[in-house]
């Protein structure tokens, strides 16, 4: 595995199934697949069970299909092959990367690579519809932004004024100026 990785990659906790109110944590580790669980009920013979873990390195975890029927059922299949892809050496190194880097690393694509990125995933369209995207790549389009222009993106949103036409721009360009204008007035 790359040694630049955290020694966590992966880790998430849940409840069990209705109607078992039993809590579970999944870690995955550079080396080890970690599976804790705690007994959560009412009944005078489960009080005393003490928390259960089951650890297995990444080979043995991919050979173990009852603590992978465990991991499905209480995490659901997605989290299971995405944990048995880290066991395999499978990382989504785009994923790792901090929002900030990846909206850099956005702007500098096509509109319709956009549109396309912003529908594989709910952080994708998250980040593809953020303001501090869109105002990156007004900025670049844009040789100067004036104040008015900048307050008029932060009323309507950077994207909105990256798609509004030139005429629709400077018509509320002038209706906010107006606004203004008439809030001074009516100031004493």
């Amino acid at each position: 595995m790359a040694s630049w990785l955290p020694e966590t990659l992966f880790e998430t906790v849940g409840q069990g199934p209705p109607p078992s109110k039993d809590y579970y944590q999944l870690l995955v580790t550079r080396t080890q697949v970690i599976f804790r669980w705690w007994k959560i009920s009412l009944r005078s013979e489960y009080r005393s069970t003490k928390p259960g873990e089951a650890k297995e390195i990444h080979e043995d975890f991919l050979e173990n299909l009852h603590l992978q029927g465990q991991t499905a059922l209480i995490f659901g299949t997605r989290i299971l092959n995405y944990v048995i892809n880290l066991c395999e050496g499978k990382f989504d190194f785009l994923e790792r990367l901090s929002d900030n880097l990846l909206l850099n690393i956005i702007s500098y694509l096509d509109l319709e690579d956009i549109a396309r990125l912003s529908q594989t995933s709910h952080r994708f369209a998250k980040l593809c519809m953020s303001d501090k995207l869109w105002e990156q790549i007004v900025q670049s389009t844009c040789h100067t932004i004036t104040a008015d222009v900048r307050a008029l993106a932060e009323d309507t949103g950077w994207r909105q004024l990256f798609f509004t036409n030139k005429l629709q721009l400077q018509r509320q360009l002038r209706k906010r100026k107006q606004k203004c204008g008439n809030l001074r007035e009516k100031q004493p």
